[in-house]
């Protein structure tokens, strides 16, 4: 085989390396299900780290605030699970005892 004809197969291959991943990249997102807050009060952080727990209190929702997480989907790290606030739009982390009522709004 000549130079040639090793460089064509070897753009081919890459072509369809490249083709494979952009499919593979392209996951569809997650729209959080519908919940609300169960708890008197929940605090949500805008992170959680597995070595010091959760991180950075954004605000403390309140019971019926409307929020959002999909059981299954959505992570959920030692009890404190990825919830969105409908309220300002944003994410953070609630614990999971406190979400409930899903599919109620």
């Amino acid at each position: 085989m000549n130079a040639t004809q090793r460089l064509s197969v070897a753009l081919a291959a890459t072509a369809a390396l490249a083709l494979g991943n952009a499919g593979a990249a392209r996951a569809e997102p997650t729209v959080p299900e519908h919940a609300v807050i169960v708890c008197d009060s929940a605090s949500l952080y805008a992170n959680y780290d597995s070595a010091s727990g959760p991180a950075g209190l954004k605000r403390t929702l309140l019971r019926g605030d409307k929020v959002g997480h999909t059981r299954g989907a959505h992570p959920v790290y030692n009890g404190w699970a990825a919830t969105f606030d409908f309220g300002p739009n944003d994410w953070g982390f609630v614990r999971q005892e406190c979400l409930g009522g899903f599919g109620s709004w």
